[in-house]
C-alpha cells in the first residue's frame, strides 16, 4: 500500500470504509495487485515559445498509450487483491456498461433521480451526528427526509453498537435554520464581511500568485533594460554590457512567454461577488433558489 493510501486508511471514519471507497481505491487500481508498472507516462519537452528558442523549454508529462505500459515479471510488493479479482471487476463493469442508459438508470441512486425530477434538497450531504456519515435524501409523499441507515455501515463496526436502525431528519427543519443563517450572512450590515470572506476563500490564490510573479519578473527585466540603455547613453561602453543586456532580454522574453501562455486567473473580484449577491434579491424566493445556494 502506498504512503498516501496508508494515510487515508488511518484517517478513515470510525464507521469504517464504505463500499464505494473500497471499490474505487483498491478493486480498480492495478498497483494493489502486487506488480509494478512502468511507462504509463511519457516525458515530452517543448519550447516555451515556438518562435523564440531563447525563451527556454518546459517539460510536460502525458499519459502514454496502453500498449506502452510494462508490468514487472515478478511481484514488487505484497498484493492486496489478486489479478483474477481485478480482472473480474473489470469484466463486471464492462458488462454493466454494455446495458446502455437504461441499465445505468436502474443502477443509479435516488439522489440522481431526485435531481432529474427537480426536487429541491437544501441539506444535501448533511452528516449524521450518530455516525458522522453523510445522510441520503428520502422522499415521503410531498415531504423530504434525510436518512442514515445502520444497514449501510460496515459489518463489525463499533458504531453499530450506538447507532439506531434508522435516523431521520425532516427537511423542513433544516430549511428553516438554513434560511435564518442565509438571512444573517447576506444581511446589509454583514454584506461587506461576507464578500471579504468569499473572496479570500477562493481556490485560485496559487494561480494568481504565479501570474503576478511572472508579471513582476517582466517589469523587473524591462526596468533593468531601461537602466542599461541609460548607462549607454551616459557614455558606458556597450561592449562591456553585452552579456548583461542579453541576460535581461532573455528574462523578459521568458516572463512574457509565461504570461502569454498562461490563462488569466479565474478569481472573482469583490465587485463580481457583490453583483452575484445583488442578483439573489431578484425574483420570488422558492425552495429551488435555496437549493441553488
Amino acid at each position: 500500500m502506498s504512503v498516501r493510501a496508508a494515510a487515508g486508511a488511518e484517517s478513515a471514519p470510525v464507521g469504517g470504509w464504505v463500499a464505494g471507497e473500497f471499490g474505487a481505491g483498491i478493486l480498480e487500481n492495478l498497483r494493489y495487485t502486487g506488480y509494478a508498472f512502468f511507462g504509463r507516462w511519457a516525458r515530452q519537452e517543448m519550447l516555451r515559445d515556438p518562435e523564440d528558442v531563447s525563451a527556454g523549454h518546459m517539460v510536460r508529462f502525458r499519459r502514454a498509450a496502453a500498449e506502452k505500459a510494462v508490468r514487472s515479471r515478478t511481484p514488487a510488493h505484497p498484493e492486496i487483491i489478486s489479478v483474477e479479482v481485478f480482472t473480474e471487476v473489470q469484466l463486471l463493469r464492462r458488462s454493466r456498461a454494455a446495458g446502455g442508459f437504461e441499465r445505468a438508470a436502474q443502477a443509479g441512486t435516488w439522489a440522481k433521480a431526485n435531481d432529474q425530477a427537480g426536487v429541491p434538497v437544501a441539506g444535501k450531504g448533511a452528516a449524521s451526528g450518530s455516525g458522522t456519515r453523510r445522510m441520503e435524501g428520502t422522499p415521503r409523499e410531498d415531504r423530504t427526509y434525510y436518512r442514515c441507515a445502520a444497514g449501510t455501515l460496515v459489518p463489525g463496526s463499533p458504531t453499530l453498537n450506538r447507532h439506531p436502525k434508522n435516523v431521520y431528519l425532516r427537511d423542513a427543519a433544516v430549511t428553516e435554520l438554513l434560511n435564518t443563517w442565509l438571512g444573517e450572512v447576506f444581511a446589509p450590515e454583514n454584506r461587506d464581511r461576507t464578500v471579504k470572506a468569499l473572496v479570500a476563500s477562493q481556490g485560485g490564490a496559487a494561480e494568481t500568485g504565479a501570474h503576478d510573479a511572472a508579471r513582476h519578473r517582466l517589469e523587473a527585466a524591462e526596468a533593468k533594460l531601461r537602466r542599461l540603455r541609460s548607462a549607454i547613453e551616459a557614455g558606458v561602453d556597450p561592449a562591456a554590457l553585452v552579456e548583461v543586456i542579453n541576460d535581461a532580454q532573455a528574462q523578459r522574453t521568458a516572463a512574457r512567454a509565461e504570461l502569454d501562455g498562461a490563462s488569466a486567473p479565474s478569481v472573482l473580484t469583490p465587485a463580481e461577488v457583490y453583483a452575484m449577491i445583488d442578483s439573489l434579491d431578484r425574483g420570488r424566493p422558492s425552495p429551488h433558489r435555496v437549493a441553488a445556494l
